[in-house]
């Protein structure tokens, strides 16, 4: 095989039924006479997609007149590069693909017609544009990539309607966002995942939960973070030999931070002769 051949060569010229393309029959026979398209590299009759977009891509003032092409993917393409006002036709299309295209672009009022969609890419797309202030809408949504998408651009307050999440992708978010108090309603997930970015995210004050967690890798965070000497001096008869290397760590930090003599403060005396402290002549 020739290097240098196109790639478009390697899959066979063929419409989206199998057939090979009829280009006296087809509708852009004039486009085709003119070089402005060519079967096997740019051709919106080809089954395959790349070709068909390029065919769009190329012509887009095209694209409207075929929203309603038998070929799922035709119409999917075509409404990538369609005019936006051409796209709420498409909005009930019986194929997710073409649907999935429509939610990338239209406006947030018809945005909105798609949260139920039954298709999880379709509301996964939706859940990634709708605006903030509509994402309550989906907190319940049944595909748990939907709610962990929902959970990391939800508005702070309504976070905790998503802490009992079943699903520990969603729950990781929210303790990534979810302020205090709320996030204090974590520090016993069942997940030690949870926990432990519960344990990143606490204030120093109340990380002697966490020090006393099951899961030593929370123990070993709250180590890390904490800044009471008596709960890191309690770390250090932990029973996980990093946990307690950890503690003495931490301990040694504080003490030398606290050892550090304050900044010297630096006063100037005014020199007699002048607001600027030089002698006037």
């Amino acid at each position: 095989m020739n290097a240098t051949a196109p790639g478009w060569h390697d899959i066979p010229v063929r419409d989206w039924e199998g057939r090979p393309l009829d280009c006296a029959a087809c509708a852009h026979a004039a486009l085709h006479a003119a070089g402005g398209c060519e079967p096997g590299r740019s051709c919106m009759q080809d089954a395959y997609a790349r070709r068909i977009d390029r065919f769009f891509r190329e012509h887009r003032e095209l694209a409207a007149q075929h929203l309603d092409h038998p070929y799922f993917e035709v119409r999917a393409i075509a409404a990538r590069h369609t005019d936006v006002f051409r796209l709420p036709a498409l909005l009930d299309d019986p194929d997710e693909t073409v649907r999935l295209q429509v939610a990338l672009r239209v406006p947030q009022r018809l945005l909105e017609r798609l949260r139920a969609d039954p298709h999880r890419e379709v509301r996964i797309r939706v859940a990634q544009r709708l605006d903030e202030s509509q994402l309550g809408s989906m907190l319940r949504d049944p595909d748990y990539e939907v709610r962990r998408i929902v959970a990391r651009r939800l508005p702070e307050a309504l976070l905790p309607l998503l802490i009992d999440d079943i699903d520990l992708q969603v729950r990781l978010e929210v303790a990534s966002r979810v302020p205090m108090p709320a996030l204090w309603r974590m520090v016993e997930d069942g997940a030690p995942e949870v926990r432990r970015r519960v344990a990143e995210r606490l204030p120093a004050a109340l990380l002697t939960v966490p020090a006393t967690d099951e899961d030593w890798l929370v123990r070993w965070t709250a180590a890390a973070r904490a800044e009471s000497p008596a709960l890191l001096e309690r770390l250090q008869d932990d029973a996980e030999s990093e946990v307690r290397e950890r503690a003495t760590e931490r301990l040694a930090e504080l003490h030398a931070a606290r050892a550090l003599p304050p900044s010297a403060t630096l006063t100037l005396i005014p020199i007699e002769g002048g607001r600027d402290g030089r002698h006037r002549p």
